[in-house]
């Protein structure tokens, strides 16, 4: 039978002479076979954490996207995005293991991108988020004089837009996979990029949800320096509330401008496919409101 502490309340006093540590471990029930025990639970819960740590960094698929590409050296914060896990098709997976080594790459925070040489000298514009990258595959083809950097982490999308590009014989898209956020502060150069991208981002439509949409003052400041000047940063939205906060953000950026004469919003361009997704969406009532904003040269 084990022995149960003491209540020092009612504990006996020490016999002369014992040892202090002795009565100690005694009256609390604690000995140093239990510190022991209690060192080892500790390193075997840290190297757990060490274990499911690298598991998240390990590509899905041989050489493919790795999950959690930056690791756990970036702070944590707020991001407008929910990676999600689900079903790769057999093609998807195909795509991702031929082409990832090929067109693929990590947004780990290490370096900065030599676009020239990972585009062959072509002009570059970021498309951040891409879905199932269709559109995308579109433009791609449609414009094969410039380079689409398209970032997601959608692992299927992923695959689907490598297995479109492959199919149509395009060379000019790259995929990343990771946080925009850190690949516009970390791993781009100033002024390194001809456009940006953002078609119908998450609308985080409920009010508390409203500090994770993308476009934000703060957002702006990242992008603004990686820019060209006279770069244009397109953004799409099905979204109204959405539609207005992004106007209004963009209008008070002080190195943008809005290329809508009447300072609203803009056709869309003939460049930005109509997509399945958008095509729902009309077929529902939504109205498409498109912004484009060029990015002002810094000594006007």
């Amino acid at each position: 039978m084990s022995e149960q502490p003491l209540n020092p309340t009612t504990a006996a006093a020490p016999e002369p002479g014992a040892d202090a540590m002795t009565v100690h471990a005694s009256a609390t029930g604690s000995t140093a076979a239990d510190a022991t025990s209690a060192d080892e639970a500790a390193a075997l819960r840290a190297a757990s954490f060490e274990r499911a740590r690298r598991l998240r960094q390990e590509p899905r698929f041989p050489g493919g996207p790795a999950a959690d590409p930056a690791g756990s050296h970036h702070e944590r914060r707020i991001r407008s995005f929910q990676p999600r896990r689900s079903r790769v098709t057999t093609g998807q997976q195909d795509a991702l293991e031929r082409l990832w080594p090929k067109w693929g790459l990590d947004i780990d925070g290490k370096r900065v991108l030599d676009l020239d040489q990972l585009f062959d000298g072509l002009p570059v514009v970021l498309e951040i988020g891409f879905g199932m990258g269709e559109a995308t595959a579109q433009m791609a083809a449609d414009d094969p004089g410039t380079g689409i950097l398209a970032v997601d982490v959608h692992t299927p999308g992923q695959g689907n837009l490598l297995g479109l590009a492959d199919k149509a014989g395009s060379t000019n898209v790259r995929v990343a996979n990771g946080d925009a956020v850190i690949l516009l502060r970390e791993m781009l150069a100033p002024e390194s990029l001809d456009g940006l991208r953002v078609y119908f981002p998450d609308p985080w439509p409920k009010a508390r949800h409203h500090k994770r949409r993308l476009i934000q003052p703060e957002f702006l400041d990242l992008v603004a320096p990686v820019l060209k000047p006279g770069a244009i940063i397109h953004c799409a939205t099905d979204w109204e509330p959405y539609a207005e906060q992004m106007l209004e953000v963009l209008t008070a950026h002080p190195r943008f401008e809005n290329t809508a004469a009447d300072g609203g919003y803009a056709p869309r361009p003939a460049f930005r496919p109509l997509t399945r997704f958008e095509g729902q969406g009309l077929d529902k009532g939504h109205v498409v409101h498109d912004l484009l904003f060029a990015r002002i040269r810094d000594d006007v």
